[in-house]
């Protein structure tokens, strides 16, 4: 099943923070504006998002685009490692 990723990048003191990521089950991934992954369940998927709050939850970025293509990349390295 493939998923579409979103989070939420918010301020803080010492830059931005990316926190409560959720996943969407979709038929057309938006890969151009956003993040899209596959999983074989939901309780893969569900243990991705889990690993995500506890990676980025105390990274912090200098911009919103760090934080999108860092998020991205980590992601993605995910998806090639399960192939």
């Amino acid at each position: 099943m493939i998923y579409q990723l979103s989070w939420k990048t918010l301020p803080g003191l010492k830059g931005l923070s990316c926190s409560n990521f959720r996943a969407v089950a979709t038929h057309a991934p938006d890969t151009d504006h956003g993040v899209a992954f596959e999983c074989a369940s939901e309780a893969e998927c569900a243990d991705l998002l889990q690993r995500l709050e506890a990676h980025f939850g105390a990274q912090h970025f200098s911009n919103n685009a760090a934080a999108f293509e860092t998020v991205k990349a980590y992601v993605l390295e995910r998806a090639a490692k399960r192939m």
